[in-house]
């Protein structure tokens, strides 16, 4: 009965024609609403990079979200905003874009790992760094576009350069929000007195003949690849070396090459990265 009352409206159209039209229409919809949260993937070396978008819950509001998504070949790494002892950290350049106040790039907790020069620290596989978005106007769409450049390591670090656009409609849906609430739950929180991991103090040994940094840690009970990463910005921090871990509490010592190397730190206020698999805090200190 269903099927001939269908058949009686959509005459003198064949219901065959009917149905192909619907079933396109249903293809676009989704095509255009893919083109909407995710730009095409770029490919590089060993490597294709993306941008994404989605609406999560950040702060307990809805927060529409940008991403720059990473994927590298297996045995390829890029690096962090302090890349360690070689390599070169990623740069964001969001010139051109239209509507965008600032974009606030977040970078989750990275690993350390051995190249041809040392320790380095970054990512493998893949990764996301989250971006927080602010419009000059609010409730107007936003076109990102972005020159993304990354250094990509195997034997031999090979810089990477790629040019990415997106435009977000100011209404835009969930989107890729799985996603970047996956990589954004990796992002370090400040650092909150009693919330571990947490610095349990600092020792700065910065002048005399073997200058160093002493960072002492305290971690979540069972708490595993605990590590410690130090950003300086401008100024180069060599990647700290670990002490065992034992009942929670494990020191890390940064060994300056030289005093002139140690001084460099004084008076920068240095950004301390404590990450496990419990959870990561991110503690400014300022060497005095």
């Amino acid at each position: 009965m269903g099927f001939a009352f269908f058949e009686r409206i959509a005459a003198p159209f064949p219901i065959t024609l009917a149905v192909s039209a619907i079933l396109g229409m249903t293809a676009a919809g989704a095509a255009l609403g893919a083109v909407a949260s995710a730009s095409p993937w770029i490919a590089s070396t060993s490597s294709k990079v993306r941008l994404v978008s989605g609406t999560v819950d950040l702060e307990g509001k809805p927060t529409l979200l940008a991403g720059v998504q990473l994927r590298m070949n297996p045995g390829w790494k890029t690096y962090w905003k302090n890349p360690g002892d070689s390599g070169v950290p990623p740069s964001f350049d969001w010139a051109g874009s239209k509507n965008l106040k600032h974009a606030e790039l977040l970078y989750p907790a990275p690993h350390r790992f051995a190249d041809a020069n040392g320790m380095a620290i970054g990512y493998g596989d893949e990764v996301v760094f989250p971006v927080k978005l602010t419009p000059e106007r609010e409730g107007e769409p936003i076109e990102l576009k972005l020159a993304f450049a990354y250094g990509l390591c195997k034997d031999l670090c090979i810089p990477n350069d790629v040019n990415l656009d997106l435009a977000l409609a100011a209404d835009a849906g969930k989107g890729d929000a799985l996603l970047l609430e996956n990589f954004l739950a990796r992002v370090p929180k400040p650092a909150k007195s009693g919330a571990l991991p947490e610095v349990n103090g600092v020792e700065a040994k910065l002048d005399g003949d073997a200058p160093e940094l002493v960072v002492d840690a305290l971690f979540p009970p069972g708490a595993t690849g605990t590590d410690l990463f130090i950003d300086g910005g401008d100024v180069f921090i060599p990647v700290p070396e670990p002490g065992p871990l034992a009942d929670g509490r494990q020191r890390f010592a940064v060994i300056f090459a030289s005093p002139s190397e140690s001084a460099a730190v004084k008076g920068k206020t240095l950004a301390l990265t404590l990450v496990s698999d419990q959870g990561s805090t991110e503690t400014m200190w300022t060497a005095e």
